[in-house]
């Protein structure tokens, strides 16, 4: 139970650094999924036309029309499922990167098409992905150990949490010349 007015920031700050992550991780993961499946069915996906120009363009011509749609429908839901469940997540964020330099192409290669008269449905589409990419960053940091922690005037007995090392560019000690060694021997 939270006492006073005051420490409702506090017991959200915490909850947030907890949290907020792994809810954008399933977030993310449910967009890839709900995005993947519309491909499956033909005409379904505002953006069928320009899955298929990207794919034949950057395969130079080997994956192309229906065939490029469901290769993208299966790698989208594949992420989709990685980042919703959280299993082999390191696999799915490797190939969320791989497949954003595709998902992202458009802006390259086919600028024209996207801005004609304006900004187009399928430009709309291309641009919301920079979110897409910046959230995968996010959820990639935390999964290869970044952590957030509560600034720790907000709680004063809060330690961080074991996965990550005591941060020693602050510590009033000073290191001898061997545990500067040893230290750095640990860092590399």
């Amino acid at each position: 139970m939270i006492g006073t007015p005051a420490q409702v920031p506090d017991a959200a700050v915490r909850w947030l650094a907890r949290h907020s992550i792994d809810v954008l991780r399933v977030c993310l993961g449910v967009v890839f999924l709900v995005f993947g499946i519309l491909k499956f069915q033909p005409g379904l996906s505002p953006v069928e036309s320009l899955v298929e120009r990207t794919v034949r363009t950057l395969t130079l011509g080997v994956v192309s029309g229906h065939a490029a749609v469901l290769l993208t429908a299966e790698v989208e839901v594949f992420i989709g499922f990685t980042l919703t469940f959280g299993y082999f997540l390191r696999a799915g964020l490797a190939l969320l990167a791989v497949a954003l330099v595709g998902i992202l192409s458009p802006l390259v290669l086919f600028p024209s098409e996207l801005f004609h008269g304006g900004v187009t449905l399928e430009a709309q589409y291309v641009f919301k992905d920079i979110v897409l990419a910046a959230s995968g960053l996010v959820i990639a940091a935390h999964t290869l150990g970044a952590r957030l922690v509560p600034p720790a005037d907000r709680d004063p007995g809060a330690r961080p949490p074991a996965s990550m090392p005591p941060d020693r560019s602050q510590s009033p000690m000073t290191l001898s010349g061997a545990s500067r060694r040893a230290q750095r021997v640990r860092l590399s």
